[in-house]
């Protein structure tokens, strides 16, 4: 039987110090708010390499199990228990990726679409802000996905229809989720980085001038690149 995508991109030995991490929390060891042990620290005590440990707090982090302050270390954000016992989290979780860009495909040229017409001038203002802050990003995967993230989270609210952003907002979160730390480290190269860049440019500068026709014939090309993407992980 071919292994679910989802489920192939995170390594054994990384999902062993997840789930010993998520006992933890769940246990009570490490209670909401309280600072983990330091990255050297859990290697040592868990005997696996640093950059194994790196990638299942990147994993938490996705999750939002945890979260990071810089020059602080990583901090628990809600109990592990609660992660697992959430529906909409426990339904990301088990996404495939093919399913995620199924998804994606039904919602965001309506989204889109209902975001030409109905975002307020402050809210593409805002857009506006988000996308500079995107493009000043160059080598940091994880720091343009927040932003990517942030873009299309706005894209979603400008919609007008609170019923579809929330919909949107899992997709968010099942990307965020199994496989999505992984595809990051592959594909999320600095050029690739800045071909995004310059595709979302595009699509801002379609939905500012309210223009439906461009904005929705870009997320329909767009998303056609991402299925090529994906379809050469599987």
């Amino acid at each position: 039987m071919t292994p679910d995508p989802a489920e192939a991109t995170i390594g054994a030995t990384v999902q062993g110090v997840i789930d010993t991490l998520l006992a933890r929390i769940e246990a009570g060891e490490y209670q909401v708010d309280e600072r983990l042990p330091a990255e050297r620290t859990l290697a040592a005590e868990l005997g696996v390499a640093r950059n194994t440990v790196r990638e299942a707090l990147d994993v938490l982090e996705t999750r939002r199990v945890i979260r990071r302050r810089a020059g602080s270390g990583s901090f628990v954000a809600q109990q592990g228990e609660e992660f697992r016992n959430s529906t909409g989290s426990a339904l990301a979780a088990n996404t495939s990726p093919l399913h995620h860009l199924v998804m994606r495909g039904i919602l965001e040229p309506e989204m889109i679409r209902l975001a030409v017409i109905h975002m307020a001038p402050r809210q593409i203002e805002a857009l506006g802000e988000t996308l500079s802050q995107m493009e000043q990003v160059r080598t940091d995967a994880t720091a343009f996905a927040r932003q990517e993230e942030e873009f299309y989270r706005q894209i979603a609210e400008g919609s007008g229809n609170p019923l579809l952003a929330a919909c949107y907002e899992l997709t968010i979160d099942a990307c965020r989720q199994n496989f999505r730390a992984a595809m990051l480290r592959r594909h999320l190269t600095p050029k690739r980085i800045g071909d995004y860049q310059q595709r979302y440019n595009t699509l801002f500068n379609a939905i500012a001038a309210r223009d439906i026709e461009a904005a929705v014939e870009f997320i329909k090309l767009h998303l056609v690149e991402e299925q090529k993407l994906l379809l050469q992980e599987l």
